[in-house]
């Protein structure tokens, strides 16, 4: 495979064109440190898969140069794939210190805390490698402890921005560090990666601060108990939920094993503060007056198994959504997640609930963490890079984030729009785009890692929509004979005392494709399981135009 072995060269693995499953390599010679390694959610067409994670295989192939994994922050797009990495390529993973925290909590789950190094850093952290050194500055984010990364090169300075926006008031006293990306652009900066989802959006992103007084007056308005659903990694907005409470003193459960976990690491480290005596356990909420109490939960996005989805439905053991309670979605939904909301917040008004959702702007519950065009436009002032790679977003958002960059004065034709795989190479200060890496989607079903490919995705879809015919055969070894009829079994596909004559004429033609080829002298197990399969399918499609799964099964007498 061609490589750039004595110049730079940067590697999109995952999140090029889409958001989630975040993975991008920096190599220098023999030396290659990967930053971050984030999951994302299926979709209702992965049917059975529980995560996506990035294909690895080149990294694996390249395991004696990987030095190392720096990770810009703890969403699960960004973090959610290394354990999974880890089994492969156990390599030291840099983070910050909440990061960290997640990270363990990870690593727990799969037992692998005791083999794995973890490097605590900071913004004023310095990693030196034998050909780069890595430095970092502070970004702020809706999560805490976020990082932008700078990779000093003998070719040049590469800059990863990690996910951002420009927050001049934020709760959690977390400002990014303008001073020091002005300096790293005086500097000089080779190239850029820098964060796209908002790109579409004009403007600056609103401040933080916008929520919590429209969270107060939510409190101060509500009559019955209050639910708030946001996502658990957003420290800063349960702080303000913490604060809102205090305000209208109502104590506070913490209810979905997500927020249980990262609310009790921001505890725990630190980032979080809770008044004494607020936190009741969600067993002993019936024991407070309706008015007294707010409850934390998760699911936002509208997921099936999460705790806002069963509250919904009135299957949450121990607590109900009762007529006039106050239900607050302290999130926007991420694109794709529309329907199933839309569900839920169908099912909480049908229970008689007050249910404020909807856009943050409409609202006044939620802000982005990630910048608006006028924030990508600061980053890009401020780095000024000679090439940029718009990263994390879909294929319209990294068109436009190019059209930003060209506005601020990158060059035209500077812009590479990567696929994953795709790789830049830079030598002498010209870089080109030129070449490609194996990389693409590794699914994860239950234990296994790889082990669905696209058939099986392909014959779970087809169960799935037209169901499945199971043709036992009952046959003589010696003869090969039918010792008996066929005994035809549907699943998913039509139901039996209805379609008697359906499958009557299916048993049939068995007979009749067996007398076939018994004639052919074609009496092959594997022979006659293919003919069955072509004979029913043919015969079922013209009569139902429906596609089940044929599966012949011989036993042999």
């Amino acid at each position: 495979m061609e490589t750039n072995e004595n110049g730079l060269s940067i590697y999109g693995l995952g999140g090029m064109q889409e958001i989630g499953k975040n993975m991008y390599a920096i190599q220098y010679g023999n030396e290659i440190v990967v930053v971050d390694c984030g999951n994302k959610f299926p979709d209702e067409s992965l049917l059975g898969i529980d995560l996506i994670i990035p294909d690895i295989q080149y990294l694996v192939e390249n395991q004696d140069k990987v030095k190392a994994l720096i990770v810009t922050h703890g969403h699960e797009d960004h973090i959610g794939g290394i354990p999974f990495f880890l089994k492969k390529l156990n390599v030291p993973v840099y983070a910050t210190r909440f990061t960290l925290g997640l990270i363990e909590l990870k690593l727990k789950e799969h037992k692998l805390l005791r083999e794995t190094e973890l490097i605590e850093i900071n913004a004023d952290s310095n990693v030196q490698f034998e050909q780069m050194n890595v430095e970092f500055f502070k970004v702020n984010h809706s999560i805490p402890d976020c990082l932008g990364i700078v990779f000093r090169t003998p070719e040049g300075t590469v800059v990863h921005t990690g996910d951002f926006k420009f927050d001049l008031t934020p709760v959690n006293d977390q400002h990014s560090d303008i001073h020091r990306m002005a300096e790293i652009g005086k500097e000089g900066v080779l190239l850029l990666l820098s964060e796209s989802t908002n790109a579409e959006r004009p403007g600056l992103t609103p401040s933080e601060q916008m929520v919590g007084h429209h969270l107060e007056k939510a409190f101060m308005d509500a009559e019955g108990k209050i639910f708030v659903s946001t996502f658990a990694s957003n420290v800063s907005r349960v702080q303000q939920v913490i604060h809102a409470a205090a305000k209208t003193n109502r104590k506070l459960a913490l209810v979905g094993r997500s927020m249980v976990n990262v609310i009790g690491v921001a505890i725990e480290r630190g980032y979080v503060t809770v008044p004494e005596g607020m936190l009741v356990d969600q067993n002993n909420i019936n024991e407070h007056a309706p008015e007294k109490v707010v409850i934390l939960c998760t699911g936002s996005q509208g997921e099936p198994m999460a705790a806002l989805a069963r509250l919904a439905t009135g299957n949450f053991r121990g607590i109900d959504v009762l007529p006039g309670d106050t239900v607050i979605l302290a999130a926007g939904p991420i694109p794709g997640n529309e329907r199933s909301v839309t569900t839920i917040v169908d099912n909480l008004y049908a229970l008689g609930a007050n249910v404020i959702y909807g856009s943050g702007v409409t609202t006044g519950m939620h802000v982005s963490g990630h910048g608006y065009q006028e924030d990508l436009k600061l980053m890009l002032s401020f780095m000024r890079p000679k090439y940029f790679i718009p990263i994390h977003g879909e294929y319209r958002m990294l068109v436009q984030h190019r059209l930003l960059a060209e506005a601020v004065g990158v060059e035209r034709g500077h812009t590479f729009i990567m696929k994953n795989g795709d790789v830049v190479d830079i030598a002498h200060q010209e870089a080109s785009h030129t070449r490609k890496v194996p990389a693409g989607n590794t699914y994860v079903d239950g234990i296994g890692v790889g082990d669905v490919g696209n058939l099986i995705l392909r014959d779970r879809k087809q169960l799935s929509e037209d169901g499945m015919l199971v043709i036992v055969l009952t046959m003589s070894k010696a003869k090969k004979d039918l010792i008996s009829d066929p005994d035809t079994i549907s699943r998913g596909f039509v139901y039996v005392r209805e379609s008697e004559e359906l499958l009557n004429e299916v048993n049939r033609r068995i007979k009749q494709t067996i007398n076939e080829l018994k004639e052919e002298n074609k009496m092959e197990w594997k022979s006659i399981k293919q003919q069955i399969k072509k004979s029913v399918g043919e015969y079922v499609y013209s009569k139902t135009k429906r596609k089940p799964m044929v599966v012949p099964i011989i036993i042999e007498i």
